[in-house]
């Protein structure tokens, strides 16, 4: 029983981890990382073909986002995610997709321009992204699920996305048996649609998050209406925008139920009827799957609307926009109104077309609501730069910039350890912290042991633990990144590199069938060679 650690170590995004068990190879998410780079991340132990099963916490991309490559690479396991997480990256794996493919598309079109310049290819393309879709399989919150000999999985809601949850995997080895929880993001307490974390209460041993581990939201209730009233009110006053960068799946639809609240409720004075634009075509089909899913992810306020016949999601003066033409018309427009538009860090999609026609205007609002990650432009606007660049120009900053303060899909220090309180009965063996800022995860790995007596430890990418013995098998020391800004497309794989893939894939078929009937495996190994044979004339 060996974990190691692969992505989201002493970095925030690209979530990865590496599980071999009772002769089966895992992994626990397998996501993109967006802003800075700060730590290079080892390759996957072996090769995507030889995957077994991946287990997926959530949609978000930096936990769900490279699913489609491990699907070019030769992985044809199975997936397995909750019912509405199988929904939402069904849309969005296709959208990062899309955004590859487009990206790379640009790039070479400016190349063009350049002598010797290589061509970018996508990361992956929309072929990778469905065949990875289809390799999800849905399964319910809080049911033992038996994986295979050896291998029981359980999903418990952790509130910070619609299917989001911590995993609890059983693995038995003999008269063995260990148990490894996943918390995957942790949510925060009392936000909108969402029930709040859910405890899990036994484990040997824990992967936590710390996104927030260094920080408290604060402790006062926190008015979200009240404050993005106020918000609303000044800036429409002034005759100015409030340009919202959010991320399509999740925050949005929480801004949409603010906002058909304060609309409700008339507490805009004198802009009551003022429109409301959400530019992102993802949003728009994640918002469809808020208002379909089940009531299993959904807390009582929001059950109550539904029941109610209301729509906690929509109200009058919400325009949904989807093709390219409907976005350029919002800004061609010159009524004050509120763009709600993606990514929320800003580093690709419509809202930096938004940002390039609001950002100079003083009259407009820049409205943050959401963690911004180093190195992204989202996090230059929130620090105060005093001018960007966007599609090759120099744009002033002279919008209003602000944020919605303690709006946080993540809980903060006090709520990742009152989460964590819940296994100081089973007392874990070790708590490996993860998926935070480089110095946050010691200070949290800290923070844990001064406040709760447990042993904990925050992994660099590439480090080993041996599970049954208790024990770390390799220690990284952590390698700094040299080429520190992650892409979002990078010079993509050639057609050797597909036909190596599968390859990769071949081998692996042929190691499931080691003790197949005799008289199968000399079919396949006649077909085999007749292919060889063909090919070395």
């Amino acid at each position: 029983m060996k974990l190691t650690f692969v992505g989201a170590d002493h970095e925030v995004t690209g979530s990865c981890h590496y599980l071999e068990a009772c002769g089966k190879r895992i992994l626990v998410d397998y996501g993109m990382e967006q802003g800075l780079n700060l730590y290079e991340n080892v390759p996957l132990p072996v090769p995507a073909a030889d995957i077994d099963y991946i287990f997926l916490t959530h949609a978000h991309i930096d936990h769900s986002g490279l699913l489609p490559l491990a699907y070019q690479k030769g992985f044809r396991g199975k997936i397995f995610a909750t019912t509405a997480t199988v929904r939402l990256c069904s849309i969005m794996l296709r959208d990062s997709a899309h955004i590859q493919t487009f990206e790379a598309e640009w790039r070479n079109r400016k190349a063009r321009r350049s002598a010797n310049v290589p061509p970018f290819e996508p990361l992956y393309t929309m072929e990778d992204a469905d065949g990875a879709i289809r390799l999800l399989n849905p399964v319910p919150y809080d049911q033992r699920i038996n994986v295979s000999e050896g291998i029981m999985i359980r999903f418990t809601d952790v509130g910070h996305l619609l299917g989001s949850s911590a995993i609890e995997v059983w693995l038995t080895e003999g008269k063995v048996t260990k148990k490894i929880v996943f918390s995957g993001d942790v949510g925060n307490k009392d936000q909108p649609i969402l029930k709040d974390p859910q405890p899990v209460k036994e484990a040997d041993y824990v992967v936590i998050e710390s996104t927030y581990g260094d920080r408290l939201h604060s402790k006062e209730k926190i008015d979200y209406i009240g404050d993005l009233t106020k918000i609303l009110q000044r800036t429409l006053d002034r005759g100015g925008n409030v340009v919202i960068p959010s991320f399509a799946v999740g925050r949005t639809q929480e801004l949409l139920y603010f906002i058909r609240q304060i609309k409700e409720k008339g507490l805009v004075h004198g802009h009551e009827d003022f429109p409301v634009y959400v530019d992102s075509p993802l949003a728009v089909d994640a918002t469809s799957i808020f208002g379909k899913s089940s009531f299993e992810c959904y807390d009582d306020e929001a059950k109550e609307l539904v029941e109610k016949g209301i729509n906690p999601l929509s109200f009058p003066g919400l325009t949904l926009s989807i093709t390219p033409d409907e976005s350029r018309l919002i800004n061609a427009d010159d009524e004050p109104k509120v763009i709600i538009s993606a990514s929320g860090m800003c580093d690709a999609g419509r809202i930096r077309h938004h940002l390039k026609h609001n950002l100079w205007r003083d009259e407009c609002t820049i409205l943050f609501v959401g963690y911004q990650s180093s190195g992204t432009l989202g996090r230059a606007l929130v620090e105060g730069a005093d001018s960007v660049k966007l599609f090759g120009e120099e744009i002033a900053v002279r919008a209003e910039v602000t944020i919605l303060r303690g709006m946080s899909g993540h809980a903060d220090k006090e709520g990742l350890i009152e989460w964590m309180r819940n296994f100081q009965e089973s007392r874990p063996h070790m708590v490996f912290v993860v998926h935070g800022e480089d110095e946050v995860t010691d200070h949290f790995a800290d923070a844990l042991h001064e406040e709760l007596g447990l042993r904990a430890y925050a992994p660099y990418s590439g480090t080993r633990y041996d599970l049954e013995a208790g024990v770390i098998e390799y220690e990284a020391r952590g390698v700094r990144a040299i080429n520190r800004k992650v892409r979002t497309v990078t010079r993509g794989s050639s057609v050797y590199d597909r036909l190596v893939a599968a390859g990769q894939r071949l081998m692996a078929l042929i190691r499931r069938y080691e003790h197949g009937a005799n008289k199968d495996l000399a079919r396949f190994a006649d077909q085999i060679s007749a292919l060889c044979d063909k090919w070395e004339k």
